[in-house]
């Protein structure tokens, strides 16, 4: 596939300070990518570079390798999909949808074929003629995402157009936004900061923070291989502590050595290790390197999750088998689940 949109060197400040730092970017053609990150962190003022809104310091927006940096928004093949739906309140759902063609002064036989192919994608097929002001929050994020997509955009972004539905509606709209996408076989670029979300619905996932790209990848790249301690801890728990490397493969922490995967380290070089709480086996204590005492005890449904006090860290397990609280426990993992991050350069 090749690159739709291209982010090259991107920086926007405000009351001189840095929100983006250097952004670079490929999005390919037909691709779902999430932006991902804290608040503040720039996901959101990326999007709106792309959408036209914003018009960054220095850098250059390509489309389809073309500059678009002075295009504004209404002449780019662009449509935005926002938290705050900005549905019509005065105009029923119809006609809501039907705005922007009509706009375009497209033929009415034409707008009705197009409406009607919209209003069966999202399911909203009878309802033409309801005042969306009786909608439900859900029927109103997918009239806001049928508005977007009738006109027939090559790229649709979306800013947390999911945040304001209840978890329910919300993980049902996460089924269905992706089945559109790839129905429709369009770009998305989809701004959240919910990690669920991001590795249920995307091809790819940009983590970001400070104004930075920390990582780019596969939902499971960026699970299995984070590059480092943020990514880690921000897309879903984390177990990081600090460590060194003697020497390839070997990685100690705790005042215990363990065997790891991972090589190109400096001989003793500092490292963050980071390693999943469902990586974490349970044995008996007197079978163990590392101990600890069971400190509380939550059922999750699936799992229990285990607070573990152990040296100079406290342990997040997940297991199906249950310990009391205040049990000394054994814990051990195998290599491929130890995850050795190089530690973060501060800014």
């Amino acid at each position: 596939m090749e690159n739709i949109i291209s982010l090259k060197n991107i920086v926007v400040n405000f009351d001189n300070e840095q929100i983006l730092k250097c952004i670079n970017l490929d999005i390919k053609d037909k691709e779902f990518v999430t932006l991902l990150g804290p608040s503040g962190c720039g996901k959101t003022t990326t999007l709106r570079i792309i959408g036209g809104f914003l018009t960054p310091d220095s850098g250059d927006v390509m489309l389809e390798g073309k500059r678009i940096n002075d295009l504004p928004p209404h002449k780019r093949d662009v449509n935005t999909v926002f938290q705050r739906y900005a549905l019509f309140p005065h105009l029923n759902v119809y006609d809501n949808i039907a705005f922007g063609l009509r706009v375009k002064k497209l033929p009415e036989k034409e707008i009705q074929k197009r409406v009607g192919e919209m209003l069966e994608m999202v399911n909203l097929m009878g309802y033409e003629k309801r005042s969306v002001n009786r909608l439900s929050g859900g029927q109103q994020q997918r009239v806001a995402i049928a508005r977007a997509l009738v006109n027939r955009p090559k790229i649709l972004l979306l800013d947390e157009p999911l945040g304001a539905l209840d978890l329910k509606l919300r993980k049902d709209m996460q089924t269905e936004l992706r089945k559109i996408q790839q129905a429709l076989e369009l770009t998305f670029v989809y701004v959240t900061h919910d990690q669920e979300e991001a590795l249920t619905m995307s091809d790819t996932v940009v983590v970001m923070n400070n104004g930075t790209i920390q990582q780019i990848g596969s939902p499971t790249d960026i699970y299995n291989e984070p590059i480092n301690a943020f990514v880690a801890d921000f897309i879903g728990e984390s177990n990081i502590v600090n460590g060194k490397m003697p020497e390839d493969c070997l990685v100690e922490f705790a005042g215990k050595q363990f065997k790891c995967v991972d090589k190109g380290f400096s001989p003793d070089e500092t490292v963050d290790v980071v390693v999943r709480p469902e990586d974490v086996k349970i044995i008996p204590a007197s079978e163990a390197k590392l101990t600890g005492i069971v400190e509380s005890v939550v059922f999750k449904g699936v799992h229990y999750e285990m607070i573990v006090d152990s040296v100079d860290h406290k342990w997040m397990i997940h297991s199906t088998k249950y310990e009391p609280e205040g049990t000394m426990i054994g814990m051990t993992f195998d290599p491929y689940d130890i995850h050795i991050m190089k530690k973060l350069k501060e800014d």
